[in-house]
């Protein structure tokens, strides 16, 4: 029987896609660079890129940051600077928070019967505004944040920090939710959790990751919670 579920945020609870694109629209008008779709398009590629290095150990946190404008920059030919570019944008990105479908009505349903965990990769300056902006601390029992831990997922040290951290804590009655193969569903496996991978868009799975359920809408984890 499940009674603790860990949550991704971004992407899982939060629209980080619409969230990335404002914050990147009105930074790009701030340095005086016209948000064309296509240069929208290829900084989320690049971003999304640096993220994965960060979970292989390639990168640090802080590269991260800088190392997404820096690409940027070169590859559009406009002569920026990176750290600014990142401060303003991150700056944005913290006051804007967008819930994905069903996510707020499924936090409140579950928060009754279930001790609930946020897990999240992203940078504690960012997050926690949006956190708050969103009034969401009040479904958790505690929220895990990988820049405050000192590790990312799907590392093996990330989830036992987290699970340090829950009382009485058991394997067999605990979850992660998350839209990430490589992160969210990795590390769960690797922890010996039980794995549930939110695709809304349906995407095909061509790695070699394989959660223990898939779901399409948020609002399906609460009939798919009744047959475990």
């Amino acid at each position: 029987m499940i009674k603790n579920i860990l949550f991704d945020l971004d992407n899982t609870l939060l629209d980080f896609h619409l969230a990335e694109r404002i914050a990147l629209t009105k930074t790009l008008l701030h340095l005086g660079i016209e948000p064309k779709e296509e240069i929208l398009a290829r900084y989320s590629e690049i971003n999304s890129a640096q993220w994965k290095l960060l979970e292989l150990g390639e990168l640090t946190r802080e590269e991260v940051r800088v190392r997404r404008y820096k690409l940027l920059f070169e590859e559009i030919g406009v002569n920026r600077c990176a750290g600014s570019a990142t401060r303003y944008y991150e700056n944005l990105l913290g006051i804007g928070h967008y819930f994905i479908s069903g996510a707020e009505e499924l936090l409140k349903t579950l928060s009754d019967n279930y001790r609930l965990y946020l897990v999240s990769n992203g940078l504690t300056a960012v997050q926690k505004p949006r956190i708050e902006s969103a009034c969401m601390a009040r479904y958790f029992e505690d929220i895990f944040i990988s820049q405050s831990i000192g590790f990312n997922k799907p590392s093996i040290e990330f989830f036992n920090y987290c699970f340090k951290k829950i009382p009485e804590f058991k394997n067999e009655e605990t979850m992660i939710v998350g839209d990430s193969l490589t992160s969210d569903i990795k590390g769960g496996r690797d922890a010996g959790i039980t794995t549930v991978w939110f695709n809304p868009e349906g995407a095909e799975n061509l790695s070699d990751i394989i959660p223990d359920y898939e779901i399409d809408r948020l609002l399906d984890l609460l009939s798919l919670l009744e047959t475990i």
